[in-house]
């Protein structure tokens, strides 16, 4: 009996490699999640949580192990035909699955971890709990799909279950409720959107698993192509956080528990990435530059407006979800390049880009996730998220300081850092694309470098921002001047990712083969990017290398001979003991310390424009007196200017629309026996028109 025959019979799997480990990883990761579920739901309050976090860090070492068998060259497929009624559930993995599955099963290791400590004695309700590892199960059960009814299924549970956690504590603030609303609403929307690009594309190609829809997309007509495209890049887009589809990201992942966020903003968000990559590229097989340049416009706009936002934010989750937008929009620059690069023919710096977008996922998941559980730390240790209520953390808290610095030299991009390493390769990508041919290449690449540029050096400002006002000078609270260090499990799981940071800072060229695997997977072009190597970081092809290992060693070294010459000039000198000129003021208070506020505004100056800050000034004056004031009261906040030209006038027309609607429910049976009349006829009508 053939093994496709027996898998209709008996819905066993069917696999390209017999032994290679992935499928086990995946069921006994499924196997976690239900059985973590089922902890969460019925043992006690401590006794869920251990179980639960345990079966979520089990859910995301099976994503790494079978993970890193894809990335080493194993492929695998699985077809059951009688799980899912009239499509059945099909399953692939390789190389580009691999990649997505890897990382998000170590972020799930680290934050599971984490959050045994950091949900205490089981404060959490059982759902929370039960959903915790489901969630997890269906980050890495994503990339896996192969068919669209499976892809859309575990779609649909991974925003149900995130939704869930994202309110966990909607009982305890309203802003709880408003961003549990909007996450909803945003998913959904992408969802609808998501549906139609399948719908018309599974029409189109005559299938619906993967296999059918990339061997009949080149016979689907280029307006067809394309819209699927589009309706895909909005669905993917939307849950990626880009810029203008954003609106949920700074609502629900500082209102979400941080250990929540982290998972959604290290691993959920690449998802949208994959999405984008593996329909553009390895389904549609690639299309016009028009494709590649809307999602490239995207990425820029993300990455610029996401960083801004962030410099302008001092709720420190809230910036770190500014944060993924900028990081996310990087991201699409470097896939949104690839596109253009391949569709001009240029097929080695289409691999060169796509590789370092895949790249910065990888890095951006480790320093992100690491960031919002140092700011989940300094939460649960302070009860503030306000960066101009903290300070004096480091004295308090110095190994979640010093674990927040690795993840925050990440994000700024800078040596040693992680994220220098990918950047350092988007920019060298999108140097070394200008020889490109077309006045497109010409034109956009500029533009993309100068976005990529400044993103970068505000991302310094942003996070210098939230390092010293967060962690540094004085305490501005009585919760910061009380706060102690977070708990052994918490700091562990913080300190895996650290230890994640700090090798893909150092030796980034081991991932050198399955990033290249993981850039044929997807498609745009062949052949190997970067060349491996252990201490060295070279771009196949291309006259560009450096080694990270040998940087981090010189900037120690000159940094402990600055040290060095400074101690032992300082010992020459006499010192003595005096007071310090405080100008007459007396001794510094924390009130008159930088706060975040104000140590963002000369930015708010320079991009007044852009940021269009709202200022207001209310003076009370001395009762029955036009000339004595009493009291003046100064506000000033940066709204998110996007949402407020975009969202709210629709929102406002939608309800207007919704109140003028009341006035045909006039509780007559006879009229709404029309209204049904009245619409089959214009629907009888359209058919017979488009027929």
């Amino acid at each position: 009996m053939s093994a496709e025959a027996g898998g209709r019979r008996g819905g066993a799997a069917h696999r390209d490699r017999p032994v290679n480990g992935i499928g086990p990883a995946l069921a006994a990761g499924a196997g976690l999640a239900g059985a973590g579920a089922a902890a969460g739901v019925s043992l006690p309050p401590r006794a869920r949580v251990v179980v639960a976090g345990v079966c979520t860090a089990g859910v995301g070492a099976g994503g790494v192990v079978a993970g890193a068998a894809a990335l080493r060259g194993a492929r695998w497929s699985a077809s059951f035909p009688g799980l899912l009624p009239l499509a059945g559930v099909h399953l692939a993995v390789d190389a580009l699955s691999g990649l997505f599955m890897a990382v998000t099963g170590v972020v799930a290791v680290a934050v599971a971890v984490y959050g045994i400590g950091y949900a205490g004695h089981g404060g959490e309700a059982r759902w929370v709990q039960a959903a915790w590892p489901v969630f997890a199960g269906t980050l890495v059960l994503v990339p896996a799909a192969a068919g669209v009814s499976t892809f859309l299924l575990l779609w649909e549970a991974m925003a149900l279950t995130s939704l869930l956690l994202v309110v966990a504590e909607h009982r305890r603030r309203a802003e709880v409720r408003r961003a549990g609303l909007w996450y909803a609403v945003m998913t959904h929307l992408g969802l609808v959107s998501l549906l139609a690009a399948f719908a018309l594309f599974a029409a189109g190609a005559g299938g619906e698993t993967f296999a059918a829809l990339r061997a009949g997309a080149a016979g689907m007509s280029p307006a067809a192509r394309g819209t699927v495209f589009v309706l895909a890049l909005v669905a993917f887009a939307s849950k990626a956080g880009m810029v203008p589809l954003h609106a949920w990201l700074p609502r629900a992942h500082p209102e979400a528990p941080s250990q929540v966020s982290a998972l959604m903003s290290a691993a959920m968000v690449n998802l949208g990435v994959y999405g984008i990559v593996r329909v553009g590229f390895g389904l549609l097989g690639g299309g016009p530059r028009w494709w590649w340049l809307l999602a490239l416009a995207m990425g820029a706009l993300s990455a610029v407006y996401g960083i801004l936002q962030a410099a302008m934010a001092k709720d420190l989750k809230r910036l770190l979800a500014y944060s993924t937008s900028e990081n996310l929009g990087l991201v699409l620059i470097g896939v949104g390049a690839a596109g253009l690069f391949a569709a001009a023919g240029g097929r080695a710096p289409a691999a060169l880009a796509l590789t370092a977008a895949l790249l910065h996922v990888v890095n951006h998941a480790m320093f992100k996730a690491l960031l919002f559980c140092g700011a989940g730390s300094v939460l649960k240790a302070t009860g503030e998220r306000n960066l101009d209520l903290l300070g004096g953390l480091r004295a308090r808290m110095p190994v979640t300081a010093g674990l927040f610095a690795v993840a925050a030299l990440g994000a700024v991009a800078l040596p040693p850092g992680n994220g220098f390493v990918s950047e350092w390769t988007l920019l060298q990508a999108l140097i070394h694309g200008l020889a490109v041919p077309g006045v497109t290449t010409a034109v956009v690449l500029p533009v993309a470098v100068a976005a990529v540029a400044l993103s970068a050096g505000l991302a310094a400002a942003v996070f210098v921002k939230a390092l010293g006002v967060g962690f540094f000078a004085q305490p501005r609270s009585e919760g910061a001047a009380g706060a102690r260090e977070s708990p052994p499990t918490m700091l562990a799981g913080m300190g895996l990712l650290a230890v994640a940071c700090a090798a893909l800072a150092l030796v980034p060229g081991a991932l050198a083969a399955g990033l290249s695997r993981a850039t044929a997977a997807a498609g745009p072009a062949g052949g190997e990017a970067l060349d491996s190597g252990v201490l060295r970081l070279r771009l196949a092809g291309f006259p560009a290398m450096f080694s990270p290992l040998w940087m981090a060693v010189a900037l120690a070294v000159g940094v402990l001979a600055v040290t060095g010459l400074a101690r032992s000039a300082g010992r020459r000198r006499r010192r003595g003991q005096v007071r310090l000129w405080d100008c007459g003021g007396g001794a510094p208070t924390p009130r008159m310390a930088y706060t975040a506020t104000s140590f963002a505004e000369p930015l708010q100056r320079v991009f007044d424009d852009v940021l269009a800050p709202e200022r207001d000034v209310d003076v009370t004056h001395a009762q029955e007196s036009a000339y004595l004031v009493e009291k003046v009261r100064y506000q000033s906040r940066v709204p998110d200017r996007i949402e407020h030209r975009l969202y709210r006038p629709v929102l406002a027309a939608l309800s207007g629309a919704g109140t003028s609607a009341r006035r045909l429910a006039g509780g007559s049976l006879r009229l709404y026996l029309g209204y049904g009349f009245f619409g089959l006829v214009v629907l009888l009508v359209i058919l017979a028109g488009v027929r």
